[in-house]
């Protein structure tokens, strides 16, 4: 499989603070990446920095072989961990605001999508749960037809319910042709559905690799080999 996105000396500074150091990566299609590391890390710097939100300080990545401009903006669909979805707005007219924003969002993939996580269209975000925003969110993201989708902590203030929900919707999204890529610190939640593992620490990858490889050579879970790193 191709490497739809490659991560090259990456280093990223707020200020004098460093939050990624050099790092280089590449992550293949048709493949469920784990970006593991407690908060303050580096992962949502990261995604921050491949979606285009953010311009590194040095080093470079390629999206489909490009460098990150407003070009390839159109190839990742990435979902932040902040709140960004507007409490007077109905779900219905999230997409019709998404499919405005971005030609590749489906408008009719998002209904169905949120009918599945039992959300109704006409529900206003202000009226849902914690939980069902979670959702939502969500299914903005994979409603797009991109080559790169990035979720950060999507599982965060989640019920357990939800939490299933969301990662079995992300993993019915998946497809030989994509990447996945869902950072978190909940690895057990995670551990299932995942291809390869990332471990950052302090703006630096600290372990990676295929993950049954990785509980094999060791003998242990990815959470056992998540809480020795950390």
């Amino acid at each position: 499989m191709e490497n739809i996105l490659k991560v090259e000396e990456l280093t990223k500074k707020y200020f004098n603070k460093v939050a990624l150091d050099k790092v280089s990566i590449s992550f293949e299609q048709g493949k469920i990446y784990g970006l593991l590391g407690p908060n303050g890390s580096g992962k949502t710097t990261l995604m921050k920095v491949i979606a285009g939100l953010h311009k590194q300080t040095s080093g470079q990545v390629f999206v489909n072989g490009n460098p990150i401009s407003y070009k390839t903006k159109k190839d990742v669909a990435f979902m932040p961990t902040e709140d960004f979805l507007y409490p007077w707005m109905k779900a219905k007219t999230l997409g019709k605001y998404f499919s405005d924003m971005y030609k590749d969002f489906n408008r009719a993939k998002f209904i169905n999508l949120i009918e599945k996580l039992e959300i109704s269209k006409e529900n206003k975000v202000s009226e849902l749960s914690t939980g069902l925003k979670g959702r939502l969110k969500v299914a903005l993201a994979i409603a797009r037809d991109a080559s790169i989708y990035m979720f950060d902590e999507p599982l965060n203030g989640l019920d357990p319910i939800s939490r299933e929900k969301v990662m079995n919707l992300i993993s019915e999204a998946f497809n030989e042709n994509k990447v996945i890529i869902i950072s978190s610190h909940l690895v057990s939640e995670l551990e299932t559905y995942l291809d390869e593992v990332v471990f950052l620490k302090n703006g630096i990858i600290e372990l990676k690799g295929d993950a049954e490889s990785m509980r094999e050579e060791n003998g242990k879970s990815i959470e056992a080999l998540y809480k020795e790193v950390y």
